[in-house]
């Protein structure tokens, strides 16, 4: 009876992660450790930090006719990346690295002079251009473990994930994917090589570069994870895995050793600085575990992350908090039991392309608010007095208004399914500490309960609550 291979390891490297010559040196002593160890590994890495942005600035510019910055930005990558390789590459290996280098920015200048002339940069260039930084980066990570004595080798983005073309936020076609997977890294795995692979590019079928939009490196990772399929993916970042909550705000923060999916997309939905929840869906779904990992401190705390865990009923998990946002309130007696007026209501919030993170309504139906980003108050005030125009002027609607300077606050825990009391200790601890809560939602999941509270005193109340994540 033939005995399935040992499954790969899949690790993922974020942007400061590989950043600078000492950060990429440390994670390339974290792949040859794992390499030495295991019966494979899979590397998705990001550009080193700033560079997408920077990338996308020269994309900018172009634009505007300035190929005098489009050079400049060039210089500035330049010197970044033959920092790393001078550091990480031996004399004689950097030409060959750094011809690879050359070439990508010789296509941001050849990208910029075209965008230039037409004055326009399409979905599509820009997706060429974005997509450089990890290419750059996968070039001097493999040369990085190479010289370490690794037996690694770089795989192009257009080999290995195919998309359709929807340029920014591409498709990803798992039959195909799948394919070219087994083709293209299963046989170098079985030989004993590292395969090094570009985070947040993919291409079409037939070859033209796509990028998988936001989160798209963890994306890369889950998505490669689930076709081949490992044993596990290590997201390796900045942090101790996911923290209970800010630890610039909360100096008691801790990490969360295990979280659920569900945990996860409500962290991420609510501000938390975690895996956004589309990136990490392939795994989960493939019951494939996924543990976010300090690089620079390896040995320490992690998060793992699994599609459902053991319970402590009435556990709240982490606290997160979403700043810079306008509460917005319409209210008037005459909107008691009229039918269409939330839907009215939020007919014109959409019309002005305003998200709305969070709606709470009154039981006796007088009145609706819900937050939006302070920079939409405006715009968002003007457009539903437009719509209740006739409303507000026979005073069925008294009035439209905003309270700016708020703070949305969410406590996320599954333990909180089902559990009396969740509420009296939330509202108890903020009552104690003179914190007034301005409105308040939860969701009939029951994970995540959410507070708009004044910025003035939004530290105090994450502070006064954080104590009820120890339980």
């Amino acid at each position: 009876m033939s005995q399935h291979p040992p499954r790969p390891l899949v690790m993922k490297f974020g942007g400061t992660s590989v950043g600078s010559p000492t950060a990429m040196a440390q994670a390339v002593d974290i792949v040859r450790r794992e390499a030495a160890r295991g019966p494979g590994v899979v590397v998705v890495t990001s550009a080193l930090a700033g560079t997408t942005d920077a990338l996308l600035r020269a994309a900018r510019a172009a634009v505007q006719g300035d190929l005098a910055q489009v050079r400049a930005i060039r210089r500035e990558l330049e010197a970044r990346h033959w920092a790393v390789l001078e550091a990480l590459v031996p004399l004689a290996a950097r030409p060959q690295v750094w011809m690879q280098v050359h070439a990508h920015l010789d296509t941001l200048e050849s990208l910029g002079q075209a965008m230039a002339v037409l004055g326009e940069a399409t979905p599509r260039g820009l997706d060429a251009v974005a997509a450089l930084g990890e290419r750059m980066s996968v070039a001097l990570l493999t040369a990085a473990l190479q010289a370490r004595g690794v037996s690694a080798q770089a795989l192009d983005a257009t080999q290995v994930l195919v998309t359709d073309d929807n340029f920014g936020a591409a498709h990803p076609d798992l039959e195909a994917s799948r394919q070219r997977v087994q083709q293209h890294i299963v046989p170098r795995l079985a030989q004993g090589q590292v395969v090094v692979v570009p985070g947040f590019v993919a291409a079409t079928a037939q070859g033209v570069v796509t990028t998988l939009g936001r989160g798209g490196s963890d994306y890369s990772a889950a998505l490669l994870a689930a076709l081949l399929p490992a044993a596990e993916v290590w997201i390796w970042t900045d942090v101790d895995g996911v923290m209970s909550a800010d630890p610039r705000v909360v100096p008691e923060a801790h990490t969360i050793p295990v979280l659920s999916y569900r945990e996860v997309a409500e962290l991420a939905y609510f501000g938390a600085k975690v895996l956004h929840p589309k990136t990490i869906r392939p795994v989960v779904e493939a019951g494939i575990p996924l543990r976010v990992r300090n690089t620079f401190h390896p040995e320490g705390p992690a998060t793992l992350i699994v599609r459902e865990r053991e319970v402590t009923p009435g556990q709240i998990k982490a606290l997160t908090w979403i700043r810079n946002l306008s509460l917005i309130i319409v209210e008037g007696r005459g909107m008691l039991g009229v039918p269409g007026v939330a839907a009215r209501t939020f007919a014109a919030v959409a019309g002005t392309g305003t998200s709305v993170l969070l709606i709470s309504q009154a039981s006796s139906e007088q009145s609706i608010c819900f937050i939006v980003p302070a920079g939409a108050r405006a715009r968002v005030v003007q457009a539903l007095e437009t719509a209740f125009a006739a409303e507000i002027a026979r005073r069925d609607i008294d009035r439209v208004r905003a309270l700016d300077q708020v703070v949305i606050i969410t406590l996320v825990g599954e333990g909180m399914r089902h559990t009396p009391g969740i509420s009296g200790r939330v509202f108890g601890a903020l009552g104690a500490h003179g914190v007034n809560v301005v409105a308040i939602a939860q969701g009939a999941s029951e994970v995540a309960i959410s507070l708009v509270v004044a910025e003035e005193d939004a530290t105090r109340a994450l502070q006064a609550l954080h104590p009820l994540t120890q339980n």
